[in-house]
């Protein structure tokens, strides 16, 4: 795998991206013993040096959690309520790629990366996020409708995005769904299901993007380092071509 010298630099905590550009044109970067270009990429295992002086970026940790009910995502609560960090020993640079409100269950992935972050939870990116739902009912063919369309009013001055509703299970008083949207606003999956007479009953997301939630490999309550495989996909989905 390769990335941008830029990039490179930067993670290396040498400048930023735009500062690390400068030092490149001004001849004072090299990859293997040679002047580094603009625009230039660093192969895996090259040795970079600045001013003569190698430099070489900590690894970025990438994690997936299988996040139960009853926690928070955040570093503390003034409440005193339970944080996602009480289980996961994290350093001070993991922060969460988006939020899963106290109840909500399931996939939470986490990144020391800023820019991959950043890039992940833009609007414009439109990334996929999967849940399964048991709500109150059944959703009957006006309800699929509405979900498919969007535009529905969900308080806080909002519409509904266009959601793809797959009805799993009906029981007596309620059912299974799986619902994707391609929006991460605030309890926006129960505020949509609310606002046609449906309330949640249980929200787990299983997916984010192109990372899947298997409760058998990753049962509640457990965390891990996202493959390598994992990673890659992830940086693709945020439009990064490098890892």
């Amino acid at each position: 795998m390769s990335e941008r010298i830029n990039r490179y630099l930067a993670r290396a905590g040498v400048a930023s991206r735009r500062k690390a550009d400068e030092l490149i044109r001004q001849g004072r970067v090299t990859i293997d013993g040679r002047i580094a270009q603009p625009g230039a990429r660093v192969p895996e295992g090259a040795r970079v040096c600045v001013d003569r002086k190698p430099v070489r970026p900590q690894p970025h940790l990438h994690m997936l959690y299988n996040k139960p009910k009853g926690e928070i995502v955040a570093r503390s609560d003034p409440r005193g309520r339970r944080t996602i960090f009480d289980t996961i020993p994290a350093p001070p640079h993991l922060q969460p790629i988006g939020r899963l409100d106290y109840d909500t269950e399931g996939l939470l992935l986490l990144t020391t990366d800023g820019a991959l972050l950043q890039a992940l939870i833009r609007p414009e990116q439109g990334l996929v996020r999967e849940y399964r739902a048991r709500i109150r009912g059944k959703l009957d063919e006006d309800d699929l409708a509405r979900l498919m369309q969007g535009g529905i009013p969900i308080g806080r001055g909002d519409l509904s995005v266009p959601c793809e509703v797959i009805v799993e299970r009906e029981l007596a008083t309620n059912s299974w769904i799986r619902i994707k949207i391609r929006r991460g606003r605030w309890r926006e999956v129960r505020r949509t299901l609310a606002a046609i007479g449906h309330p949640v009953l249980r929200l787990i997301r299983v997916r984010f993007g192109p990372i899947q939630l298997d409760p058998e490999r990753d049962p509640p309550g457990t965390f891990r380092p996202l493959r390598r495989s994992e990673v890659r996909a992830l940086y693709r989905a945020a439009g990064f071509d490098d890892a």
